[in-house]
């Protein structure tokens, strides 16, 4: 394990790392990653060690002296945070506007005013603009941390001008060990949780701790096998029924867990069995997939599912949106 305590993510780490070392600390970084992998933990480690004063740099964040309290506690007065629409979830350009401003200004307590802004890929076009010229002229103490789920609704002057570091899925493996070791589950229970988990740590630990995360899990994968068996008007109510939620983003992890059931499919279509999430809907997997389901229906709806979740930070019609995704899903009998 590496000294921040971060699991799984140890090349990111030592990345970051090497930079607070050799003094090359970028002015901009973006953090990819599928909610729930760690993006959100390694964003604040970084931004504890960035200004924390312990003498050798490599013990940094060392959680004990003033900095690093404080930022424990949410108190930095250096540390910024893009504030989310409360009704639609999205960051919003006043929200940037406001956190540009008091960048400009000299750290009050540091050698960094940090600035971290989740869900950037949920911003608008004309929201992220307003962050290009900060990017391109950006005050000497500051450092913008950007946290994405992936690249696609990112404007690539963003991208250009980010160091970009990718969380990739971490392997079962070592959720298990993690779980296990760390925090006291059972070998059984971790390695449902891992196989659930699809790499995401930071769900599997929610999960282990809150009862709570696997009921709602079972609920979404009812409500896809559901959808899947239903017909027009079935699936046409639960767009209407998930549409009338007004915060959009709401829907967001449903969609993220149906996709890995959708992946699930496929690879039961194409007798990979070892790569399966849902290990507890090893039934319906098989029945979905010895149902005349073909390998192009599931990447069709696959595709279709992910053109939503992209699409759930612009201002769209969320009920037509789902509509059409539920059209482009196979009938299964």
């Amino acid at each position: 394990m590496n000294t921040w305590g971060i699991f799984g993510h140890d090349w990111a780490v030592n990345y970051l790392q090497q930079g607070l070392e050799n003094d090359r600390i970028r002015h901009a970084y973006l953090i990819i990653g599928t909610p729930n992998i760690g993006k959100h933990l390694l964003s604040h480690t970084f931004a504890s060690a960035l200004n924390c004063t312990a003498p050798d740099i490599a013990m940094r964040p060392c959680g004990v002296c003033r900095s690093c309290k404080l930022m424990a506690s949410g108190n930095h007065p250096d540390m910024l945070y893009g504030e989310l629409d409360p009704n639609t979830g999205a960051l919003k350009i006043d929200a940037i506007r406001a956190v540009i401003s008091k960048l400009a200004m000299k750290p009050y307590d540091a050698r960094y005013r940090v600035a971290i802004f989740e869900d950037f890929d949920h911003a608008a076009a004309r929201t992220q603009d307003a962050m290009l010229k900060t990017l391109e002229e950006p005050p000497p103490h500051a450092v913008l941390i950007l946290l994405a789920t992936s690249l696609e609704a990112l404007l690539p002057t963003i991208l250009s001008r980010s160091q970009i570091i990718h969380l990739r899925p971490v392997s079962t493996e070592t959720l298990q060990t993690v779980l296990v070791n760390q925090y006291g589950a059972s070998t059984d229970h971790a390695t449902k949780l891992a196989h659930f988990s699809g790499g995401r740590i930071g769900w599997a630990i929610s999960a282990l701790q809150n009862p709570d995360v696997l009921e709602q899990r079972a609920k979404a994968l009812d409500l896809f096998e559901q959808a899947l068996t239903g017909n027009r008007m079935v699936r046409f109510g639960m767009a209407e029924a998930l549409s009338k939620d007004k915060d959009k983003q709401a829907v967001f992890p449903l969609l993220e867990l149906w996709l890995t059931y959708w992946r699930d499919i496929l690879h039961t279509i194409e007798g990979n069995m070892t790569s399966i999430c849902n290990i507890d809907r090893h039934d319906a997997l098989h029945h979905f997939s010895a149902s005349g389901m073909s390998t192009e229906d599931a990447l069709k709806a696959i595709k279709t599912t992910q053109t939503t979740l992209s699409q759930l930070g612009a201002n769209i019609n969320l009920r037509l949106r789902l509509e059409v995704m539920f059209l482009d899903y196979p009938y299964v009998r």
